[in-house]
């Protein structure tokens, strides 16, 4: 079978979507397949890396048909309506992994947010949650992300002796200024614990001022973009992973990352994160500090409750099993051509 991947941002961009695509396609060509990716991210000069499958970057339109009469399945990660024209001339299978939930941030629906829901009528549709199955007005079957199993492990020669850690980018959204708030709660009612922030972004400025401001200085340090097996370290060192979101996350790809280098994740319970966390961790209402400032409290100072924790997460992880995941995917795709 010939699987035609369109996904706008695709390595050497960096986030939930590019990974799982990259998993994906990865999966496909060892189960057999042949794949093709096409991208509108360009090439780096300075990070390269070799892969299994072609990738095209900003095809001409006369090669983006091409290239359609070539596959047997048109696949695309979330819905992209400057990536569907070439299906009004050459007729595919069109199959759709669901990312997010075509809205504007304050919920309210424009013209290619319903466009984008309309295409789910007329396309196979894959949910990455729960959440975003019951989001999307077509049929959708649940197929939960992956995971790099083999970058995201537990080293047991790595000592697990820092307390907190923030990985994501450093924006509104992400929340780690909610998590800088719990901290000074925290410090009100007698502990310090240490925060390690990994990631950069546009808030990171405004966070050093809020860290300032509640005299945290000592207590947190900033990391930066980490990435490799230094990250998987970084991870490995600290008992809990917060993810304190203030949107609702479609999935929460980070918390599968935390959990398979024995974090404990305490993450917003809105959307599809509290679906990444399982068992294996603790949630709280979005944007609420007190309840985040309390369960922190509870894990740092009974850290005997974190075993149970940690004790969930191989049969969570099995879920999340690239060939486990992969194997439902072509189930789902593999009778289209029947």
């Amino acid at each position: 079978m010939n699987i035609l991947i369109y996904s706008p941002l695709f390595y050497p961009s960096i986030g939930g979507t590019e990974t799982v695509t990259e998993i994906l396609a990865m999966g496909f060509v060892k189960a057999g397949h042949s794949v093709k990716v096409i991208t509108q991210t360009l090439a780096s000069e300075t990070e390269k890396k070799s892969f299994p499958f072609t990738i095209i970057r900003q095809p001409k339109p006369p090669e983006f048909l091409g290239l359609m009469q070539w596959c047997d399945v048109f696949f695309q990660g979330s819905v992209s309506l400057k990536g569907l024209w070439p299906l009004l001339l050459i007729r595919r299978p069109l199959v759709v992994t669901h990312h997010t939930w075509y809205r504007r941030p304050a919920g309210g629906l424009k013209l290619p947010d319903r466009l984008k829901r309309g295409v789910t009528y007329l396309s196979t549709n894959i949910a990455i949650s729960d959440a975003i199955a019951s989001n999307i007005p077509g049929t959708a079957t649940v197929i939960p992300n992956p995971y790099w199993r083999d970058r995201f492990y537990i080293m047991p020669e790595v000592r697990r002796d820092r307390d907190l850690v923030f990985l994501g980018r450093l924006v509104s959204d992400k929340g780690a200024d909610i998590l800088i708030s719990a901290l000074a709660h925290l410090k009100e009612k007698g502990i310090q614990p240490q925060l390690t922030i990994i990631g950069t972004g546009p808030e990171e400025d405004n966070l050093k001022t809020q860290i300032k401001h509640h005299n945290l200085e000592s207590q947190i340090e900033f990391k930066g973009i980490q990435t490799g097996e230094k990250l998987t370290t970084i991870l490995n060192q600290h008992r809990i992973l917060v993810v304190p979101s203030r949107w609702q996350e479609p999935f929460g790809l980070v918390a599968l990352e935390g959990i398979a280098c024995g974090c404990v994740v305490v993450g917003s319970a809105g959307g599809g994160l509290k679906t990444a966390i399982g068992d294996c961790g603790v949630t709280f209402p979005n944007n609420d500090v007190q309840t985040l400032t309390e369960i922190l409290f509870n894990l740092l100072t009974n850290p005997q409750q974190l075993k149970y924790y940690q004790d969930a997460a191989q049969n969570h992880l099995n879920k999340h099993k690239p060939e486990t995941v992969v194997k439902s995917y072509l189930a789902i795709i593999e009778p289209l051509l029947q």
